[in-house]
């Protein structure tokens, strides 16, 4: 048996998935240094992060309200913490969401800073499923060194599991950003036919440049979005 090194939680290997692939949303994103303030502008820092969050949230609301019931976490800092935290928070109030985590393998999480631990310690123990898509206990991510366990491949093997066990994809992913594990996985995600449903910082800034910096102001325009499920696209 394998548990995650950071909630003592059991992981099972990624084929044990159980899931219904058409009610099934997965997720790929930027991290949070990527969200550059609007105008680049320091002040702006926490509207604008707080403006993408917002909107990851308003499509994971109206994934729900399309139907979908599933939901993939590949429990990377960034998007896929800060969906996967969202999920566990609407999961109380309809038990018929579930989250599902896979972790790319065991020692993912070392690098990562203490208040993302935190919420992936929560997130864990809040998933319905917790999985790897590599259960050998010491390897890492890298190309091949001596004396070392090492796969270049490891993240790219996780997310192309998530896309295969989905219809859709939910997506913060930046233009220009054709170097980044978030394009590879769109890449696929087209090519294997499933929806796209993606935004990104001009999106964002759009939304501050008509409410300003008021957050309240936001969360309305948000919440009147046409849900982007119904389009045809």
């Amino acid at each position: 048996m394998l548990f995650s090194l950071d909630s003592g939680i059991e992981v099972m290997p990624a084929e044990t998935i159980e899931t219904d692939a058409g009610r099934t949303v997965c997720f790929t994103g930027h991290r949070e240094s990527s969200v550059i303030p609007y105008m680049k502008d320091p002040v702006y820092s926490r509207i604008t992060l707080r403006t993408v969050q917002l909107m990851l949230f308003r499509y994971i609301d109206m994934a729900v309200e399309y139907g979908y019931r599933s939901f993939i976490s590949g429990l990377a800092v960034g998007t896929d913490l800060w969906a996967a935290k969202y999920i566990l928070n609407k999961k109380r109030a309809d038990s018929s969401i579930r989250l599902i985590g896979v972790m790319p393998y065991l020692r993912h999480a070392e690098r990562f800073s203490s208040s993302y631990k935190d919420i992936l310690v929560d997130v864990e123990r809040g998933a319905d499923m917790l999985l790897t898509t590599n259960t050998d206990p010491t390897v890492v991510y890298g190309k091949s060194r001596t004396g070392e366990n090492t796969s270049p491949d490891l993240y790219r093997v996780r997310n192309y599991f998530m896309v295969d066990h989905a219809s859709a994809v939910i997506s913060y992913f930046n233009e220009g950003s054709f170097k980044s594990g978030t394009y590879q996985t769109l890449n696929y995600a087209v090519r294997q036919g499933l929806k796209i449903r993606r935004f990104g910082l001009e999106d964002a800034y759009s939304v501050i440049d008509e409410c300003g910096a008021d957050i309240e102001s936001i969360r309305r325009k948000l919440v009147f979005m046409e849900n982007v499920f119904d389009l045809p696209y």
